[in-house]
């Protein structure tokens, strides 16, 4: 279903300072080591900017990574709220399958509530040796492994403990997370399209792999925000949005950079801690920031590795322009702030068109790995050019599997279907071509550069994969609606 409209205003209708968005805006563009993708702020319940640089539209969903953890623990908490399952219960007995191999006291000690404040007693990430343990089934991998310390008292950012809960509650629900939030929260919500990556045993990942489009994760931190009410009618069990995010277990490390980190807060249910009000976040800069003591909510997506920097500019910038009365008068910069937001755009890659001379040498050239450079490359195995009626166009070799790129001429050349994309770049001199790829449903950027004297290319991601797919599975997976 499509997202029913949120309520919206203009900035100082609602008491926010349009130069203070614009001085953010600046700071993120201006940034080298940041690139903005959408970014929505709430006040006062109403959407008083939005904006998405282009390629990267309004409607498509978009993987939000870690940020997945906050919807699962909103199904965890709807479950609990239906009766369906408690937090004081062992894990171990939702998995009575397992009762006979899990003999460690602590782990056997373990409570719903640990693992949904990562608290589980590991001293450490358990992810790569759970799998390890048992690639079939990564609960019975995670609960084999004896925590270090009692159950409750260290945090440890530990993806097991995530999806331990998401199967706890696929498990009592016996529905899919999006299935079972699908009537009870994102059709409420108005939340429209939303997809979540499986396992290989079938199971919804829980910590990460969830598409939602950015208006989701704004109407979330809105709900959280209104104390888990909706248009008059309560989604969320009541008290449970103060239990979930508030700190359940202490991250930090006790010394004054750690005072300055967002992430040395404190740890909820699936919820950290920020140094103003809370947060769900994803790898590379997905954000759902609630701000009670300003009644804001600010959503983000990006492609970027310094999270904490964004935090930063957002504390820097548009807290100080979130104020407590309407701002008479200030048509003008409302105005401008709006033109800004809908003129948003990534500068296309550089590159020239095809030089006439080797334009020939150039169509149907076909390219192989070079060797030794850049190891986190997909496995691509050759890469050929051609040139046809719509223009010069690659095709990449990917284990057997061919995608085809279209490459236009001074900006991005958007192809829809199967596989988002957008394309954009040209020669940088008569014997190199470089072209970036944005895969549209992702944060995820891949320059590839071909060399036509020695006929080989490079493949560079610029934020990697964590979930290290084919091209062909960079976009969202089947929607559950």
């Amino acid at each position: 279903m499509s997202a029913r409209p949120l309520p919206s205003s203009t900035p100082a209708a609602q008491g926010v300072d349009a130069n203070g968005v614009h001085a953010f805006l600046d700071a993120l563009e201006s940034a080298p080591d940041i690139e903005p993708h959408s970014l929505m702020l709430m006040r006062h319940g109403h959407l008083v900017a939005s904006g998405w640089w282009a390629p990267y539209t309004s409607e498509r969903p978009y993987l939000l990574y870690s940020l997945s953890k906050s919807f699962t623990a909103t199904a965890a908490g709807i479950a609990a709220g239906e009766g369906l399952l408690r937090f004081d219960d062992p894990v171990i007995s939702y998995f009575p399958e397992f009762e006979a191999d899990i003999t460690d006291p602590r782990s056997r000690a373990m409570r719903v509530r640990h693992v949904a404040s990562m608290a589980s007693g590991h001293e450490a990430e358990t992810l790569d040796r759970a799998l390890a343990t048992d690639r079939a089934d990564l609960v019975r991998g995670f609960l084999l492994l004896p925590p270090e310390r009692e159950p409750g008292t260290v945090f440890a950012y530990n993806q097991p403990t995530t999806y331990t809960l998401a199967a706890i509650v696929q498990r009592v629900t016996g529905l899919p997370l999006t299935e079972y939030l699908r009537p009870r929260l994102l059709d409420p919500l108005g939340m429209g399209e939303a997809a979540w990556l499986r396992d290989r045993a079938g199971r919804e990942l829980g910590f990460s792999g969830l598409h939602a489009a950015t208006d989701a994760v704004a109407r979330l931190g809105q709900l959280y925000l209104q104390d888990g009410v909706w248009e008059g009618r309560r989604l969320l069990p009541e008290g449970w949005v103060a239990e979930a995010t508030r700190p359940h277990i202490g991250t930090g490390d006790g010394t004054a950079a750690g005072a300055q980190s967002d992430w040395q807060q404190g740890y909820g249910y699936q919820f950290w801690t920020s140094r103003h009000g809370y947060r769900g976040d994803g790898a590379y800069g997905q954000f759902c920031l609630v701000l009670p003591e300003h009644d804001a909510v600010i959503a983000m997506t990006a492609a970027t590795q310094q999270m904490q920097r964004v935090l930063d500019l957002a504390w820097r910038h548009l807290l100080p322009a979130l104020g407590p009365e309407p701002l008479p008068g200030r048509e003008r910069e409302d105005t401008a702030l709006r033109d800004r937001l809908t003129r948003l755009a990534l500068p296309p890659a550089a590159g020239k068109p095809a030089p006439p001379e080797r334009a020939q040498s150039w169509s149907g050239a076909e390219f192989t790995p070079y060797d030794g450079v850049c190891p986190d490359r997909p496995k691509l195995t050759g890469i050929r050019v051609t040139v046809g009626a719509d223009g010069w166009a690659l095709r990449l070799t990917e284990d057997g599997h061919e995608l085809d790129l279209r490459v236009g001429e001074g900006g991005w050349t958007v192809t829809d279907g199967p596989l988002p994309t957008a394309v954009s770049g040209g020669w940088t001199d008569a014997g190199t071509l470089a072209v970036d790829v944005l895969f549209l449903e992702t944060p995820h950027r891949l320059t590839v550069t071909c060399s036509l004297p020695d006929r080989t290319f490079t493949a560079r991601w610029h934020t990697t994969p964590l979930h290290s797919p084919p091209l062909r599975a960079m976009r969202a997976p089947r929607a559950s609606a």
